[in-house]
């Protein structure tokens, strides 16, 4: 246990020296400003637009900073040649996996929690408010999200350089995101071949929309019943443990040379 904490101290480390958090509250502030300067349709005294956009802008910019944090922790590692004293320690790979995922993870949440309190903030200018128990709701499920994300992108980073590790779990997170909520309907206007790849599309890939509660924080819709929550959170824990099991296995067996890497 104490080797995953130093692995994912390690992680945040490099976080604090890249200041890419920095730059994405930045980004979040100067996008929630323009929102509040601006007098949309004018409602000016309507607060849903500033939670709309600033919610959107949340779940973007937290899905961008889990990608790139998790994909290359690996091969950093792995082109900088840390990775043979690492595993010298001795370190076992599913302990670095491990330590490596818990510390992208935890600083994605951090960040998360960064992300929503922005929000707030500016929602709290504007004279409004969330409802406090779905907030909460909200940042579990978000924070269980990127969990999964985050043990994606190191699961490919296992045996896909870092650039095609990053392109791939964009291309998969982004179309889980974007066309998983949709494939029912298209199921009802679909047959034959077409109808076959939605279901394994649908039944293959990891259902983010399950953990998006943007439109009850937005229309003020309250809390989700706890059963259903703690099940989806027993859902992001299974997928989070298949992609880690699945990084351990493209790992455990790969063997460097110094020659390679550098």
């Amino acid at each position: 246990m104490r080797q995953i904490m130093t692995l994912a101290g390690i992680v945040w480390l490099e976080m604090v020296r890249r200041k890419e958090l920095s730059v994405l509250l930045i980004l979040l502030a100067a996008l929630l400003a323009a929102l509040l300067s601006f007098d949309v349709f004018g409602l000016s005294q309507v607060t849903g637009y500033v939670k709309d956009m600033g919610l959107l802008a949340v779940w973007i910019l937290s899905w961008i900073l889990t990608i790139n944090t998790s994909v290359r922790q690996l091969p950093q590692e792995e082109q900088r040649g840390t990775l043979f004293p690492l595993l010298a320690k001795p370190v076992s790979r599913l302990t670095l996996i491990i330590g490596k995922w818990l510390g992208a993870w935890s600083i994605t949440c951090l960040s998360l929690v960064c992300f929503y309190l922005t929000v707030c903030l500016a929602v709290w200018i504007k004279g409004g408010a969330f409802q406090f128990a779905t907030l909460i709701q909200a940042i579990l499920l978000h924070a269980a999200a990127l969990a999964l994300i985050s043990s994606l992108g190191l699961a490919f980073s296992t045996r896909l350089n870092r650039d095609a590790a990053t392109v791939t779990t964009y291309l998969i997170t982004g179309t889980a995101l974007l066309l998983l909520p949709r494939v029912p309907a298209m199921l009802v206007e679909t047959k034959g071949a077409s109808s076959y790849a939605l279901y394994t599309l649908y039944y293959l890939f990891p259902h983010f929309e399950l953990f998006d509660l943007r439109r009850r924080l937005v229309h003020d819709w309250g809390s989700v019943n706890g059963i259903i929550v703690t099940e989806i959170l027993l859902y992001a824990t299974l997928m989070t443990i298949v992609f880690l099991s699945l990084a351990w296995l493209g790992y455990r067996k790969r063997r460097f040379s110094r020659g390679d890497i550098l």
